[in-house]
Formats: structure tokens, C-alpha cells, sequence
């Protein structure tokens, strides 16, 4: 099933997996559950992730908090439509409906939490800092565990940092379905 949207420009189809991704990182988001998303829920789950990853050096962990504010200086200046400092719901919606407006903050955002998952520099992301990365955002275990396994990890149980990366990427894309990232909703992972 899918739902249509016209945004002015584009006549776009959505896969329900699409928009059951975006009610998951709304809810993510939403750091301190206050029912909209603030500047400070960035500020929350900045400090979560880079606390995950004690092996990671400092250009890593700076690289990553950059990452989390612009995220959220891209959604407000993007999607804050009333300007209040909140992005609700529907607000937030528009992200997956137009997503070509954050592919560069997606990208960014995809490669400085890779960086972080790879503290050693050898390409190589090991299951138990991808589980501690994934955690920190506030995923499930079942739905980590599901995703990695997806991920096609080698017999030492690690994932190129470019897969990582790429499926970060598609996650976001709303044409993207029975992608790998949809293990991580959980009515999917089961």
C-alpha cells in the first residue's frame, strides 16, 4: 500500500514501509518525549552516540556532534513551517515526502556515525559497536541484530563502513522497500 502526495512539484508514490521508517525516527527524535522535535533532542542523542563509542578519537566524536546539529538546522530550516523551535508529526512528514532537501545532511550525518563505528580506521565496522551506535539512538536490539544480519557480515562479524553508509542512505529514500533498514522498524524485524 502506498500513499500519494502532491508537494507543487512532484507526484510521488511512498511505500508504507517508507512512512512506517519516518514514524520510527519521528519517535526516535523525539529524544525527551515531549511530542515534537527540538533542538535539545539533538543535543540529547548527540551526547548518547558519541558516549557509545569511548574508542573513538575526538575529530570522530566532533564530527558526529556537527553531524546532529546540522540534522537539526536542516529539519527547522526545512520543515519548522510556524517557526516555533518544534517540528511535529506532520511536519516531519515532508522529510521523506521531499527528500531531496536532506540528502546532504543524511550523507554527512551516514558517514560521520560510520566514522564513529570504525575507531580502528580498518573500513571495518565490528557487531559490537554497531549494536552500541545503534543502541545509543534508541533502536531495539532485535531490530540491530536483525539489520547487521542483513548487512551480510563477514565471518569476523563485521560490515564495510560503505554498507553501513549506503543503507544509512537509503533508509531515507521513500521509493526504497524490503530494504535491509526496514529490519529496524519492528513490525518487520519479527
Amino acid at each position: 500500500m502506498s500513499r500519494r502526495h502532491f508537494d507543487g512539484r512532484t507526484n510521488v508514490s511512498h511505500p508504507q514501509a517508507a512512512l512506517s521508517r519516518v514514524d520510527l525516527v519521528f519517535r526516535l527524535f523525539d529524544a525527551n518525549a515531549s511530542g515534537a522535535i527540538e533542538a535539545n533532542d539533538f543535543e540529547i542523542m548527540a551526547r548518547r552516540v558519541v558516549e557509545a563509542a569511548p574508542q573513538s578519537d575526538a575529530a570522530a566524536k566532533e564530527a558526529m556532534t556537527a553531524a546532529f546539529h546540522r540534522y537539526w538546522k536542516t529539519l527547522a530550516e526545512e520543515l519548522d513551517d510556524d517557526r516555533n523551535g518544534r517540528i511535529n508529526r506532520e511536519e516531519f512528514e515532508d522529510s521523506v515526502l521531499s527528500p531531496e532537501r536532506f540528502e546532504a545532511t543524511i550523507d554527512e550525518f551516514a558517514r560521520s556515525l560510520a566514522r564513529l563505528g570504525d575507531p580502528d580506521g580498518d573500513g571495518l565496522i565490528e557487531r559490537h559497536v554497531f549494536t552500541a551506535l545503534m543502541s545509543a539512538i534508541g533502536f531495539e536490539q532485535q531490530n540491530i541484530d536483525a539489520l547487521f544480519d542483513a548487512l551480510e557480515p563477514d565471518p569476523d562479524d563485521r560490515i564495510p563502513v560503505s554498507t553501513w553508509v549506503s543503507s544509512i542512505q537509503e533508509f531515507y529514500r521513500p521509493d526504497a522497500a524490503g530494504i535491509p533498514g526496514d529490519r529496524l522498524v519492528p513490525s518487520v524485524a519479527g
